[in-house]
């Protein structure tokens, strides 16, 4: 199930044409393929003159946080949130989830085929990721430089 939804602004302010910031999955499969469709799309159309390795670095941030959180953060019948947000410096990706539990770096392992999607977001940025609890779960967030 995939289901789009803006953003709650105050009375006072405007939606901004285009894609909405906010994405909602469920626990499945195929909520990493929607969800990096959502960040091509949304970078597109908020930062047009975006260069190849900034969308590919961004949907690569998208991609293994919702995996992580598909596969860590929530149960059967769950959901997660993606919200992106861009400015002049960055673009920021926000998955949140159920489960308290952080997620936590783990070392290089041949002998693992996953457990690689926080050793990514430290080579991307060193320190540009981090957990924050929310009410009813956690919010996994990670910045990437503006191109």
């Amino acid at each position: 199930m995939i289901e789009r939804r803006r953003a709650v602004l105050p009375a006072s302010s405007s939606l901004p044409d285009g894609p909405s910031p906010i994405l909602l999955l469920a626990k499945d499969l195929e909520s990493p393929k929607a969800a990096r469709e959502f960040a091509r799309e949304f970078i597109a159309y908020h930062v047009p003159g975006a260069s190849e390795d900034h969308i590919d670095a961004v949907v690569l941030v998208v991609c293994e946080l919702v995996t992580n959180s598909v596969r860590y953060g929530t149960e059967p019948g769950d959901s997660l949130r993606v919200t992106l947000s861009v400015d002049d410096t960055r673009t920021r990706v926000e998955v949140r989830d159920p489960v308290r539990r952080r997620p936590r770096l783990r070392p290089a392992s041949a002998q693992r085929d996953r457990g690689r999607g926080l050793i990514i977001l430290d080579a991307l940025r060193p320190g540009s990721w981090g957990v924050d609890d929310a009410p009813f779960g956690k919010t996994v967030r990670a910045e990437v430089k503006g191109s």
